[in-house]
């Protein structure tokens, strides 16, 4: 085995995870994409080979019933209406947040602020809380495989103050350049916000020792888990992050919702980012008293179906198993590794010790639009470009790579699929 498939087969699961779930039934993939409708389209007459699952991923039977039940017998405004219909869309809605508290193991449901997606989240930690700590020349940490996302928030924040951003760095296989991390996070770090899966590279971050370090210094840590959640068991209290960031559409739920976790203690102390309904207890002209957490964040009708949804998205994971999906990515990721790694003129792109299940890559003389574009004939869907990750990109010298993605529902098949026809590309070109 080469050694990228020894790196991708050494990490069973992300930094931070619980203890061992109960027992599982043995992980059936052929049972699993039974439940997703879409893996039995064919495009351009070929079957379905999907892999860009860090972009977004499919959606299970279970979500879509779950979204079409709320609309076809529970549709109504939550939270302020007494009639029955209202009453049974804020059940559902709001045990839809204690299922995602549960999941990430949130000492309590208020702790779970739902938002439009990771994006939104770090925004509002960034805006709600980091800002009020910044002041001229002081610093925000993060690290140079950030997705744009945790990039871009704190620099405007830090431009807005006075401040700046320090980078940790990244060494040539894909992991954080760690070494002098105490000296990283300086008398300035006001906040380190960090991922904890690189979307580009698949690398796992050691971000329990990250926090350690940071609150050994008193600095709060935001992380970006966007990319572990759907993964991997995740534990915030176990990581011990302040906040910690992810969207529902990349764990096989509904587009625009995600959620913030928030300790609750700075959340209650944390001014409102957005103004409206809902988020208020009482309103004058002379002024406003906010509404309990995590209502004075949620400001306006919220996205009740993408609650509902996401709610049953949890329900589906967690009736596989968090730790049977892990196995099972990993073992496809490490699969793929090999096979992708045995193609002349591959170069991959990321090789770290612990890696959930992201393959980019480039082909030698092929821009990778090209190779997406032509896998895609063979109804092979795969990402290509900077991956909102352009420093990054840069760091590595390329202006893109390809990004193979897996998901729970992935197969050997699917990967033979793909060498299959990056092997087609490399005689075409060669």
């Amino acid at each position: 085995m080469s050694a990228g498939a020894r790196a991708a087969r050494g990490a069973p699961k992300a930094s931070g995870a619980a203890g061992a779930q109960a027992s599982k039934p043995p992980y059936d993939v052929q049972r699993q994409r039974a439940d997703f409708p879409i893996l039995s389209t064919k495009v351009h007459g070929k079957p379905l080979v999907y892999l860009d699952n860090a972009a977004t991923t499919q959606k299970p039977r279970q979500v879509i019933d779950a979204v079409r039940r709320y609309y076809e017998a529970q549709n109504a405004n939550v939270h302020r209406g007494v009639h029955l219909l209202s009453e049974q869309a804020t059940s559902a809605y709001e045990g839809a947040r204690a299922k995602v508290a549960r999941f990430v193991g949130a000492g309590q449901a208020e702790e779970i602020v739902f938002t439009r997606g990771a994006t939104e989240a770090i925004n509002l930690a960034a805006n709600a809380f980091g800002a009020g700590r910044l002041g001229k020349g002081d610093e925000v940490l993060v690290s140079e495989m950030e997705h744009h996302s945790n990039i871009v928030p704190w620099q405007l924040v830090a431009q807005r103050a006075g401040a700046k951003l320090k980078v940790i760095p990244v060494t040539d296989d894909g992991e954080l350049d760690l070494g002098g991390l105490e000296r990283l996070i300086g008398p300035r770090t006001r906040m380190v916000a960090i991922g904890h899966v690189s979307n580009a590279l698949g690398t796992v971050n050691p971000v329990k020792h990250i926090v350690k370090a940071a609150h050994a210094k008193s600095v709060p840590v935001l992380v970006d888990g966007a990319q572990a959640v759907p993964h991997a068991k995740v534990d915030v209290r176990g990581i011990g992050a302040d906040f910690y960031a992810a969207s529902g559409h990349k764990m096989y739920g509904p587009t625009g919702i995600g959620f913030l976790y928030g300790k609750r203690e700075h959340l209650e102390a944390m001014p409102p980012w957005q103004g409206g309904g809902d988020m208020i207890r009482s309103v004058s002209f002379e002024g406003t008293t906010y509404n309990d957490v995590p209502f004075k964040f949620e400001a306006g009708t919220p996205h009740i179906e993408g609650g509902i949804g996401l709610g049953a998205a949890v329900d589906y994971l967690t009736g596989i198993g968090m730790d049977n999906i892990a196995a099972h990515e990993h073992e496809i990721l490490a699969y793929a590794t090999e096979q992708v790694e045995a193609l002349d003129g591959i170069r991959i792109i990321g090789t770290a010790r612990h890696k959930a299940a992201v393959l980019s890559f480039t082909v030698e003389g092929v821009h990778p639009h090209d190779v997406g574009s032509l896998l895609d004939r063979d109804g092979i869907a795969i990402r290509t470009g900077h991956h909102c990750a352009q420093p990054l990109m840069e760091r590595y010298g390329v202006p893109a790579t390809n990004r193979a993605s897996f998901g729970l529902y992935n197969t050997r098949d699917e990967v033979d699929a793909l060498v299959a026809g990056l092997g087609r590309i490399g005689e075409l070109f060669r």
